[in-house]
């Protein structure tokens, strides 16, 4: 079971999540909408890869089928239906079952890589077929409908939407931890350490595998019909690779081998798009270095890595770790400015803008604007700020990295293991 002190951050956290957001504007709620349905696609999406051991490259294609089951339900409420606008996202889960329990049943007849093959082709086939199958998915412009009023709910305003998505996350959320504490949720951690141990012991590990696909699609559906109801339509488009490639994303980013790290990276992706994509063209860019970075250098995740050092946090010298951390804080901010500095003046000088400018010119390098200044491309000094701030930042978190493994090693060396999946972050 969680302990107190988990259960009591969950607690303030959900408090803070119903008593905030109607002090916020429109586009902060419609954000933390998309953070809510990130964070439920994530969690879904890694009751295969962090506790199964399957890595699905397609999960889009049940994220998909959920919301255009939900907006054919939404149809049929505006002519008539008798159907609570509340439930509507049952319709996404039973078509994420569904099609779970097909798609899984083939997809598992393989592993490792060859799943992972599978799983994309599967995505790809629904991706082709949706613009032509203009009955179920209304072709290239998609399918759209209206959130009709309930008992009194309009679900006209977003703050309405918000608390619907809010109260199916979490319940959804509950139900996935659950399904962690239960047998067959122990049984799905041993499919992902010794299949055939598991198969030895009298499993079936085919029939279990398709099961547990299914309900991670199940609850994937209910993700794709929350946008739904949120956005009032859908296209083929949330068929595509760019949705299943988010959520892998995500999910590492933040930390697969922990219940609630896929939340840590949904969150973090879904405000870093609100935040800077109307800030610079180049901000996938900037996310995906962000996944690079952590892979190579915190394969565990984000909340891998808190994890581990709440494990270890009565072996480690927290006063004297303090000023190596925040040294590496500096040299992360230093290096971040000189990377942005040199993509966004890459953007600028690269742009069909400037290249009118460099014709205009004859030829010649124009300075171009960039952070409220002006910048010659022929000049040293234009380049050698973003060089010394690269080269600062490095020198600055190798020492940093110096000091740190330093501390790190005088702490007990028996405990060292890092974080394994677990409900809540707890052993496994």
């Amino acid at each position: 079971m969680p302990n107190l002190r988990t259960l009591l951050i969950l607690a303030v956290l959900l408090v803070l999540l119903i008593a905030v957001p109607p002090f916020l504007g429109l586009g902060w709620q419609n954000a933390l909408v998309n953070v809510l349905i990130a964070s439920l696609f994530a969690l879904a999406f890694n009751l295969l890869i962090g506790q199964a051991g399957l890595l699905s490259f397609g999960h889009a294609a049940y994220f998909g089928v959920g919301a255009f089951a939900a907006l054919h339900l939404m149809l049929a409420v505006e002519d008539g239906l008798p159907f609570p606008t509340p439930l509507l996202p049952l319709a996404g889960a039973a078509a994420g079952l569904l099609v779970g329990l097909v798609a899984g049943y083939f997809a598992t007849m393989r592993s490792g890589v060859y799943f992972a093959l599978v799983t994309l082709a599967i995505a790809e086939l629904f991706h082709s077929l949706a613009p032509r199958l203009e009955g179920l998915f209304g072709g290239e412009s998609g399918v759209s409908s209206m959130r009709m009023p309930w008992q009194g709910f309009t679900f006209g305003s977003m703050i309405e939407v918000y608390y619907l998505t809010l109260a199916w996350v979490v319940i959804c959320g509950l139900g996935l931890w659950a399904y962690t504490r239960t047998p067959f949720g122990r049984l799905t951690l041993a499919l992902r350490d010794n299949e055939q141990r598991v198969r030895f012991l009298g499993y079936n590990a085919h029939a279990s595998k398709v099961i547990i696909f299914a309900v991670s699609a199940m609850f994937t559906g209910v993700a794709g019909a929350l946008q739904a109801i949120s956005n009032e339509t859908a296209n083929y488009s949330l068929f595509g690779s760019i949705v299943s490639s988010q959520v892998v994303l995500q999910t590492f980013v933040g930390g697969a081998t922990v219940f609630f790290g896929p939340v840590i990276g949904a969150t973090a992706f879904a405000l870093f798009s609100f935040l800077v994509s109307d800030l610079t063209r180049s901000w996938l860019l900037y996310q995906g270095l962000i996944f690079v970075l952590i892979m190579l250098y915190a394969p565990s995740g984000i909340g891998g890595v808190v994890h581990h050092h709440i494990r270890n946090r009565r072996q480690l010298d927290w006063a004297r770790l303090a000023g190596p951390y925040l040294m590496a804080l500096a040299g992360g901010l230093l290096i971040t400015g000189g990377v942005v500095f040199l993509v966004e003046s890459a953007s600028v000088l690269f742009g069909e803008e400037y290249a009118r400018l460099r014709h205009a010119a004859e030829g010649g390098l124009p300075a171009f604007d960039l952070f409220g200044a002006e910048w010659s491309p022929v000049s040293v000094l234009t380049w050698i700020i973003p060089a010394a701030l690269l080269l600062g930042g490095i020198a600055v978190l190798i020492r940093a990295r110096r000091e740190i493994d330093t501390l790190w090693a005088r702490k007990d060396p028996s405990d060292d293991t890092l974080a394994e999946t677990a409900p809540l972050g707890g052993e496994a």
